[in-house]
């Protein structure tokens, strides 16, 4: 079996471009490895996540969110991580059932206790042998999101959660912050307000220790 990390954190705060940067690193030391997303990774999580992501004409009550979610989850576990980890690939995961706890928990405020029932079963079962929880300030985050967003297309833009109020993100980071306190042998929180090559740094220390 391959190894299972997901990336995590608010809008704006480097996860991305850190899973890119690792894949590259694990690549190089010969391992083999499968950077994915959530929603995404498969063609129903792609349709999916134009739904969820996409500012559109329509509204998606939380309920419906968190329930789409889901459903995303349910066939990129089964269609693409765990064939990944059964072939001895290491899965780089951009959001995963934390994020629905931290966003449509925290955030949204829906119930706790049902949505870590749906995750588990939306995922098999599968969780994470590592969860790197990139933190940083909401105001950093949503700057940086801002300006990741600028002159893309309205109708192509991916940033329907970043027009939520600073409220709704101030309640998602403190969420991810309770579940990783909650969980300190999975979780490693990394200073996501860092230079990009020293939080790169930090990430290939914590890989390496899964080796």
């Amino acid at each position: 079996m391959g190894r299972f990390i997901t990336f995590e954190g608010i809008e704006g705060c480097g996860k991305t471009t850190q899973i890119r940067l690792a894949a590259a690193w694990l690549a190089k030391r010969g391992v083999p490895v499968l950077a994915t997303a959530e929603p995404g990774g498969t063609p129903l999580g792609l349709k999916i996540r134009d739904l969820l992501l996409n500012r559109s004409a329509f509204s998606v009550g939380a309920e419906a969110e968190l329930l789409l979610f889901a459903a995303a989850r349910a066939q990129h576990v089964r269609q693409a991580i765990i064939p990944a980890l059964r072939a001895g690939q290491w899965v780089l995961c951009d959001r995963f059932h934390d994020a629905t706890l931290a966003y449509q928990g925290y955030g949204r405020g829906l119930d706790a206790g049902f949505i870590r029932t749906l995750n588990g079963f939306s995922a098999l079962s599968v969780s994470p042998d590592m969860t790197l929880l990139f933190d940083l300030p909401v105001e950093t985050g949503l700057a940086r999101a801002e300006k990741r967003t600028a002159g893309i297309r309205p109708e192509a833009a991916e940033d329907r959660f970043e027009q939520e109020d600073r409220a709704f993100h101030g309640r998602i980071r403190e969420g991810y912050l309770t579940l990783a306190a909650g969980a300190p042998e999975r979780f490693r929180v990394i200073d996501g307000a860092a230079d990009v090559e020293t939080i790169h740094r930090e990430v290939c220390r914590h890989l390496a220790a899964l080796f």
